[in-house]
């Protein structure tokens, strides 16, 4: 995988962020979501180095990420500091203005980083997620039940952290094979990346954090923002699996209409695993999006 990509590692906002880079043109960033890595971009990213300089980056906590201890508010590992990581990173690798696809976590972190950093986000992609604060809001049986993992890994520690570093291979199979698309969409060289970074020290504790942030602190960084007006300002395209979760239990296009000026997006045939299940599809949607 990513055989012309460099791969580095830089020291931002008190942690070290892995990443990979290569191409040329304008700048894109490319985040992974739970519990994977920068590897979900492995079938998508080598298309899009002649149009851009692609960067992919693992989110703090993540991959070969740094993994900051926890504080007890969760601060460390809220998406206003993960943003801040990505921000740091491009602007050390001299990108002050550019494009972000994201999924899932990632894509929570992308939201945070547009709302937080307008003038350096360009144009905004977010697959399979509807805002944070609306999917707690409006859980249902049907959403808890498929993302069990929401409520399991926002328990106080270690519990979550025993039972994931027990067996992490059984973790990766019960949350990624549990989908629509079962295991069908992960080339054995992927699934390996993700196996090796979740047997890391620290990988479940990062995992474990990011979802309590999200249950507490960036929920009110969200609520401030609702009580402020503030939207997002970029122009976004939305896109999620019609056999995924969040497009049958929520409105996606309808939640991000309420929180962003310039929505766009639509439901493509395939489960949550976008980048992995629909590559070139993906690609077909995206590019002229990003122009």
């Amino acid at each position: 995988m990513f055989e012309h990509f460099t791969q580095g590692r830089m020291d931002v906002n008190g942690t070290e962020i892995a990443y990979r880079i290569a191409g040329q043109g304008e700048p894109l960033l490319l985040l992974h979501g739970h519990p994977q890595t920068q590897a979900i971009w492995h079938k998508v990213a080598p298309f899009l180095t002649s149009q851009f300089t692609v960067v992919l980056a693992d989110l703090r906590g993540y991959g070969d990420s740094g993994k900051p201890e926890p504080d007890t508010e969760h601060l460390r590992y809220s998406k206003r500091e993960m943003a801040q990581d990505q921000r740091e990173l491009m602007a050390a690798l001299g990108f002050s203005r550019f494009s972000v696809v994201a999924h899932d976590r990632g894509a929570r972190v992308a939201h945070r980083l547009a709302l937080d950093h307008p003038q350096a986000v360009k144009r905004l992609v977010l697959m399979d997620i509807a805002p944070t604060l609306s999917m707690y809001q409006q859980t249902n049986e049907a959403f808890a039940r498929a993302y069990w993992h929401w409520f399991f890994l926002i328990r106080p520690a270690p519990l979550p952290e025993t039972l994931i570093t027990a067996d992490p291979d059984q973790y990766l199979h019960s949350v990624m094979g549990s989908r629509s698309a079962g295991m069908q969409p992960f080339t054995a060289e992927a699934y390996a990346d993700y196996l090796r970074c979740l047997q890391q020290n620290g990988t479940a504790r990062g995992i474990c954090e990011d979802y309590r942030a999200s249950a507490s602190i960036d929920l009110q960084h969200d609520k401030e923002d609702l009580d402020a007006a503030r939207k997002l300002t970029c122009p976004l395209l939305v896109l999620w699996g019609e056999k995924g979760t969040v497009g049958q239990c929520f409105a996606p296009l309808e939640e991000w209409r309420k929180v962003a000026e310039d929505v766009q997006g639509e439901a493509l045939p395939c489960g949550h695993y976008i980048a992995e299940e629909q590559p070139e599809l993906l690609l077909e949607k995206v590019l002229p999006f990003l122009g």
